[in-house]
């Protein structure tokens, strides 16, 4: 074998991505297959995937995993992932007894951050806060080059706190999450809660990037409330961590009104900044969680 390259996978419901990057973070393979529905056929299209890219490439790969879901603490059990199947299999150390080396796993949105902090929109950068808002609302927190997963490994999980400083109003309205709870950012900050709160307004049907391009006074005062509740949400996180940079990812990124509008109100709603905090696009879109995931080996194996 040659020299060392990093393997990145991102394991999703449907589709399971591998890339491999080399020690400058340049793509030297991409492949994409479909994701198994049974866990044995996972492990071994894996496996597959792996050795395939190996061979072709020449080198021996370091690997870092993606998944829709965490490592439960002590069990090394998965958790909390879209994929239900996965849940209570030990999927890094069954894939480590296949691969005969170590893997290493983070969360989707800890991946993304990582990614931006390492060659993408944060490089360079101490502390970084990287937001998924799209079908739900995720985050992920990069220190020094690492993921900051926590002791149960949700460090980083700001969509399942509650909206800060509610309204009358929003106290009395608050939906209801999945995960049990009512008010979470998930269910006010994310595509359908915007799109929920503008029904529940004008009792109209409409799609989060339908809202975000008209220019129809009801939809700008949707905007208005939404963007509002996300620079509260914001500030509770800058709060603790202050953050060098604030990644934005997920398609409600691409609402460039947030760039404009995020970084005063955050100012505005936390405590003494003394300046706007940084809030950037992230610069590689979709493959920002296929690119951490190889860059959870910062130095290779």
């Amino acid at each position: 074998m040659g020299p060392t390259i990093r393997l990145g996978i991102d394991l999703g419901g449907t589709k399971t991505e591998i890339v491999a990057l080399d020690r400058g973070g340049a793509v030297a393979l991409r492949r994409r297959l479909e994701t198994p529905k049974d866990y044995s056929a996972l492990l071994q299209m894996l496996s597959e995937l792996i050795s395939g890219a190996e061979t072709d490439l020449g080198m021996r790969g370091s690997v870092g995993m993606a998944i829709p879901g965490t490592e439960s603490a002590g069990s090394d059990l998965i958790k909390n992932a879209n994929t239900t199947w996965l849940i209570g299999k030990p999927l890094r150390r069954d894939l480590e007894q296949v691969l005969g080396r170590a893997v290493r796993l983070a969360n989707d949105a800890n991946c993304f951050a990582l990614s931006e902090a390492s060659d993408g929109a944060a490089a360079g950068a101490a502390t970084v806060f990287g937001v998924i808002a799209g079908t739900g609302v995720g985050g992920g927190v990069v220190v020094d080059g690492k993921v900051l997963g926590g002791a149960h490994g949700i460090g980083g999980e700001w969509g399942h706190i509650p909206l800060p400083a509610p309204s009358v109003e929003e106290v009395e309205t608050a939906p209801l999450c999945y995960c049990g709870k009512r008010g979470c950012l998930e269910v006010w900050c994310s595509g359908p809660g915007l799109a929920a709160d503008f029904k529940r307004m004008t009792g109209r049907e409409a799609r989060a990037e339908e809202i975000a391009a008209s220019d129809g006074a009801q939809e700008r005062a949707a905007m208005d409330r939404w963007v509002d509740r996300f620079a509260r949400a914001l500030a509770t996180m800058v709060n603790i961590l202050d953050p060098d940079v604030i990644v934005l990812g997920g398609g409600l990124s691409n609402i460039e009104r947030l760039y404009r509008d995020l970084p005063r109100l955050v100012e505005k709603y936390a405590f003494n900044l003394g300046a706007p905090p940084r809030i950037v696009k992230n610069m590689h879109g979709d493959s920002s969680g296929v690119r951490g995931a190889a860059w959870l080996w910062p130095d290779g194996d």
